[in-house]
Formats: structure tokens, sequence, C-alpha cells
């Protein structure tokens, strides 16, 4: 019979999935209309991706364009890393001695990978605000880069955990050493 906590995390396992399929259908997404932004003219940059409208930057300022759907199509594909190293936790965890230097890696990539995130994040947030002060763009992409403080605190949560992971490893191979 299961547990609860079994239950509770083969729902996690799957509720990640989704979340992974989701982020990476929103990536392609991103990256295909960007595709077809570069070799068609700005009426296909004015619905990128849900209502993120860059025409008047495609038209006027193409470099400007480019290298600002370059951040958020970086972001949206960390972000999708993440959920993917999620994923592979679940796959690769043994529950039975769940302190093994698997996890504690990929905590650790996950953190780093947060980490990268954020400082992403602040840049293209940054240079998002930059953009609106010359008056380039509306605050339309704001909400696609956005963040850079939720993702820093994340990586050094998750850099503590993976720490801990480490740490787990080593007294349990100590542990098992002594037996």
């Amino acid at each position: 019979m299961k547990t609860n906590t079994d239950r509770i995390l083969s729902i996690m396992k799957f509720l990640f999935w989704l979340v992974f399929i989701g982020l990476c259908i929103k990536t392609g997404a991103i990256i295909l209309s960007f595709i077809i932004s570069l070799f068609s003219r700005s009426e296909a940059a004015g619905d990128l991706y849900l209502g993120l409208n860059l025409a008047e930057l495609h038209q006027n300022h193409f470099w400007y364009f480019i290298c600002l759907v370059s951040l958020i199509i970086g972001l949206s594909a960390m972000k999708t890393y993440i959920a993917f190293l999620v994923t592979k936790i679940f796959t690769k965890i043994n529950f039975d001695t769940p302190f093994n230097n698997t996890t504690a890696h990929l905590l650790t990539k996950i953190s780093h990978v947060a980490l990268g995130a954020g400082i992403l994040a602040l840049i293209a947030n940054a240079y998002n605000m930059y953009l609106f002060k010359r008056s380039l763009i509306v605050l339309s992409a704001q909400s696609f880069v956005e963040g850079s403080r939720e993702f820093l605190f994340l990586a050094g949560i998750i850099f503590i955990i993976a720490q801990i992971f480490k740490k787990g490893v080593d007294l349990q191979s100590e542990n098992e050493l002594t037996i």
C-alpha cells in the first residue's frame, strides 16, 4: 500500500512533467515566431507570443528587437531546463537511499541554472527598462523578463539544499564504512 508521501511524489512527478512539456511548447513557440518575424515584415512581431507586441521595435530598431527577444528566449529556455532537471531528479532518485551523488549533483546544477536565470532576468529587465526610457517600446515585454529576484532567491535555497544533500551523502558513506 502506498503511503501519503508516495502519492504526493507521484502527483508532483506528473505535474512537473506537465510543466516541462508546457515550458517546452512556450519556448518553442517563441523561437518559431521569432524566426518567422526575422524573415517577414514587422506584422509577425506584432503578436510574438501571448500578446507580446514588438512590431514597432522590429520595424524601427531591428538589432534592439533581436537582443530583447534573444534575452526572452534565453530566460524561457533556462526555465525549461530547470523543469527538465527536476523531472530528471524524479527519474534518478532512489527513495530508499535518497542521499546520493546523483541527486546532490542535479540539485547543484539546478541552483547554478537558477542563478544564471536570475542574472539573465536582471540583464533582460535592465535592457527592457533601457528601451522603455528611450521610448522605443512600451512595457509589453515586462512580464516576460521579470522574476530576477525570485530566481536569485530560488538559487540560494536550492544551493543550500544541495549542500545538505552532499553532507547527507558523506554521512551515509561514512556510516556504510563503519558498519
